[in-house]
């Protein structure tokens, strides 16, 4: 199976002197579903934005597809970019617009001239941005303003939106930090269920160790941005935990007791 996404050595120093990545290689397949963890400062938000190139990096190579990101220019890397749908904790809606048109957002890359500017959508788009909206259970808000629906609701339609790019790769920037428990749930099934049916690999941001357990294929340990861990959940045994975080699993969960529902320590 082809790698939809590769680091060769990735890194990144910001001027401040911080060293985020170093010399930082993994590989992400088709239709893998991984979480990256670790403490703040670690480097999860920098590699997600390295991916395509929110931020340059200043060593290495990062690979979409067997592209090099840092040459893709103009055309070619708008091309490379709609093929990499993108998940914020803070949801980046259009918050005046209804949810139908944020979710048609997801288009915008495949159109050129007037129809993009203007938002000339196809009844084909239409009626699929539809059809995603009642996957995700939102199909009686389609023509409510985003603004007026709540934190889940709003992540849902990021997730929509994001699915309507078509991509290949699919990156969520802590999806679920500013959720509830019982929206967390929802959003994580959500994401697993809309990737697994399509192929789409997945790369996402976690604070939540006991969430990455329960959803990964694939987990990825980061501590002071070097890689200290990559295998399965069940390969993440409590020393290297220990390693990644500095402190035990016990003290990563409230109560220690690791289920699904307790409520995790920020970590992010």
């Amino acid at each position: 199976m082809e790698s939809i996404l590769k680091f060769e050595q990735v890194c990144k120093d910001y001027p401040n002197g911080v060293h985020a990545l170093k010399n930082v290689s993994f590989e992400v397949k088709e239709g893998e579903f991984i979480s990256v963890i670790g403490p703040s400062g670690s480097g999860k938000s920098t590699l997600l934005r390295a991916i395509n190139r929110l931020i340059p990096i200043n060593g290495g190579t990062v690979l979409v597809d067997g592209r090099s990101v840092s040459e893709q220019k103009g055309r070619n890397l708008r091309r490379l970019r709609r093929e990499v749908g993108m998940i914020f904790q803070n949801y980046n809606l259009v918050y005046s617009l209804s949810v139908l048109q944020n979710v048609l957002h997801g288009r915008l890359g495949y159109m050129k001239g007037i129809r993009g500017i203007f938002g000339l959508y196809s009844e084909e788009d239409k009626k699929e941005a539809l059809g995603l909206l009642t996957e995700m259970g939102l199909e009686r808000f389609g023509y409510n303003r985003a603004s007026d629906l709540s934190g889940g609701q709003k992540q849902r339609v990021g997730i929509a939106r994001a699915i309507m790019q078509k991509p290949k790769l699919l990156l969520c920037d802590e999806p679920i930090a500013s959720l509830d428990p019982s929206s967390s749930k929802t959003i994580m099934d959500l994401l697993w269920s809309m990737t697994q049916k399509r192929g789409i690999a997945c790369l996402v941001n976690l604070h939540q160790l006991d969430v990455a357990l329960k959803y990964s294929t694939r987990i990825i340990g980061l501590s002071k941005g070097e890689i200290v861990f990559d295998g399965t959940p069940e390969q993440l045994d409590d020393r290297t935990i220990e390693e990644i975080y500095g402190t035990s699993r016990e003290n990563l969960m409230i109560g220690g007791n690791g289920d699904d529902k307790a409520d995790t320590v920020n970590c992010a």
